[in-house]
């Protein structure tokens, strides 16, 4: 999926502080809004993806590589692709979404939403 098709979606789960407005989690959450997307945060907000109500579109992990491994490997909701933001990646993250198809960039959704800029509804 490329970061257009991921800016044309609507609900983003945020994994990362998105209570503190210095962290780039809690940038990224109030960004989406602003946009007209709806944002849910996991880590400060919701513990897990799971307690996300209704479906997901797209998952960004802006967390360390063992945070973002533990809570996919703990989701059972589907996905249309998982944002790997710099410094969310590792090996074994990536061999985990390899081995269970699930889709992946690894890409900065501020940047997305800078080049793609869509106006709130």
């Amino acid at each position: 999926m490329e970061l257009k098709e991921i800016m044309d979606q609507q609900v983003f789960a945020v994994a990362g502080n998105t209570q503190n407005p210095e962290k780039f989690a809690a940038k990224i959450k109030s960004g989406l809004t602003r946009q007209g997307y709806t944002a849910y945060g996991i880590g400060k907000e919701l513990a897990s993806l799971n307690d996300v109500p209704g479906d997901v579109d797209i998952i960004d992990l802006c967390i360390r590589p063992e945070e973002g491994l533990r809570l996919l490997q703990e989701n059972q909701k589907p996905c249309k692709c998982v944002v790997l933001q710099p410094g969310a990646e590792s090996p074994e993250l990536i061999a985990w979404l390899e081995e269970h198809q699930v889709p992946y960039v690894q890409n900065c959704l501020l940047v997305g939403m800078e080049t793609y800029p869509r106006k709130a509804e």
